[in-house]
């Protein structure tokens, strides 16, 4: 079929662009969160770049949180939804068997790794990644007959309330919260190798103490790189581990992929980084190709629920499943996992070499296509004037890092065998400035971490050198200006304190 160009859209004029944002401030909920950071109306968009009503132009590295694999209206997409369109296929089916939904399933199947493939199940959920965690949690309590949850720090698995339990953002004592291994603000205060490896051995000891008070645990539920918590990558070793304590105590693990998924990592899903097979993985936002759609894949063995145990009236979302299962396979047959690999690696460099002009940046980190630089405060104590916790670490000598046994007799006793490598504190102020500066400039990002201060970059897999070259240039630009307006003057206001 033909690919035909969209229609034009109707654009407002600015001022009834200005009307349109007034009216939505005046109408919708005090929770909406994107509308007020980023106050534009788009009008057009195609692959990165989304026309405002205002006729600016934008390089978009949010992509709908992570969910525009292709960017925006990518041929392929509109295409597979107009075949539907056309052929008179009904649009809502619940969860009938049709030819949409089995190309997709297929398709799906043909990405997984080969070990969870060969004995997978899948179960459609409603239409949010948030309603396939609770899906994934009622499995494994069904299947197990428990009722415990092992989850981690900085977690973000959804809005519903199981999501939240999980996430922390709810009280719920069947939950237990285990540390999520990270450099920067390692909750060991070591990072690294050893600072995983202690994570590990935590959460083993949790399991394995009858009186640590953790109820036997129905499933282990994780992010393979923590997004909302701030773009943190969990080590492979950390996550072999995981998988080596759930399996050997009868745990299923399950992976929440909803953002990594898709390539969006440098592998099609991020659990190949470290070669482990999970018994679920929780999938939505790319899957479905821009449209609602979400899914969760567990092992055979854990397909114990009833007839009706978990349902969603909009689970049969033709339009979803056709654009989703063509977005599979444009990156899957275009390698695009291998180019998030190559080029975020290298905005990846570029970042870090941003980083070494501007004492502000306490870590930059990612994983593919996934990027975060989180700002600090450097005049605040923490890791020394002037200096990241990364770069203390990585000044910090081999004798600070040795256990006690393997350090030399003229080395005097300490407190601790910690190296002082506390991070400065979040600067989630100068983080928003650094966002309105990139929106000044044509750039969209998002901020995540745990304080609001790390800037995000979620760009659809599709980026060209050029773009990541702009994105680059543009944010280089955003945070001296953010910063200049934040370094205080000698007599200690800020520039837009004084007159």
């Amino acid at each position: 079929m033909a690919v035909t160009e969209p229609a034009p859209a109707v654009v407002p004029a600015a001022h009834e662009a200005a009307g349109i944002l007034r009216r939505q401030s005046a109408r919708e909920s005090a929770a909406r969160t994107y509308a007020r950071a980023l106050p534009i109306v788009p009008v057009r968009a195609r692959g990165m770049t989304i026309e405002g009503a205002d006729g600016q132009r934008y390089l978009d590295c949010l992509s709908g949180a992570g969910t525009l694999a292709l960017g925006h209206n990518h041929p392929v997409v509109l295409e597979s939804i107009r075949t539907v369109l056309d052929s008179g296929a009904p649009l809502h089916v619940l969860d009938l068997a049709t030819p949409v939904k089995d190309a997709f399933t297929t398709e799906l199947f043909r990405t997984l790794p080969p070990a969870l493939a060969d004995r997978a199940r899948i179960q459609f959920c409603g239409p949010a990644g948030t309603d396939a965690v609770e899906a994934a949690l009622k499995l494994a309590r069904t299947a197990t007959g428990r009722e415990g949850l092992l989850a981690f720090t900085g977690a973000y698995h959804g809005m519903t309330a199981g999501a939240l339990e999980a996430s922390g953002g709810a009280r719920d004592v069947r939950v237990a919260r285990l540390p999520y291994p990270q450099d920067y603000r390692c909750p060991f205060g070591i990072g690294g190798p050893r600072g995983a490896e202690l994570a590990a051995r935590w959460t083993e000891n949790l399991l394995d103490d009858t009186k640590s008070g953790v109820p036997a645990p129905a499933a282990m539920i994780l992010e393979p790189v923590q997004g909302e918590g701030g773009v943190l990558p969990a080590p492979d070793a950390w996550l072999r581990r995981m998988r080596e304590i759930t399996a050997a105590r009868g745990i299923p693990l399950i992976a929440d992929e909803v953002q990594t998924g898709v390539g969006r990592t440098g592998a099609f899903w991020a659990v190949e980084h470290s070669g482990i097979v999970p018994d679920v993985l929780v999938l939505s936002k790319a899957i479905g190709g821009s449209l609602p759609l979400a899914v969760v894949v567990y092992r055979d063995d854990l397909d114990v629920w009833p007839p009706g145990a978990h349902a969603g009236t909009f689970r049969g979302n033709q339009l979803a499943m056709a654009a989703g299962a063509a977005t599979l396979a444009y990156v899957r047959e275009n390698r695009l996992a291998d180019r998030a690999a190559v080029l975020g690696g290298r905005m990846l460099a570029g970042l870090r070499s941003l980083a070494a002009d501007h004492p502000c940046v306490g870590e930059v980190r990612g994983l593919g296509l996934m990027l975060g630089v989180e700002l600090v405060d450097p005049g605040e104590p923490g890791a020394g004037a002037g200096e990241s916790g990364a770069a203390a670490r990585r000044r910090a000598s081999p004798q600070q890092h040795a256990l006690p046994h393997q350090r030399g007799h003229q080395t005097p006793p300490q407190s601790h065998d910690l190296p002082d490598t506390r991070p400065h504190p979040a600067a989630p102020e100068l983080a928003a400035a650094v966002q309105r500066e990139c929106l000044r400039r044509g750039l969209i990002v998002e901020l995540g971490g745990r304080h609001s201060s790390v800037v995000r970059l979620l760009p659809p897999l599709t980026i060209t050198d050029d773009q990541a070259t702009a994105v680059l240039d543009r944010l280089a630009d955003a945070l001296a200006a953010a910063e200049h307006s934040h370094r205080p003057a000698a007599d200690g206001r800020l520039p837009s304190d004084r007159p």
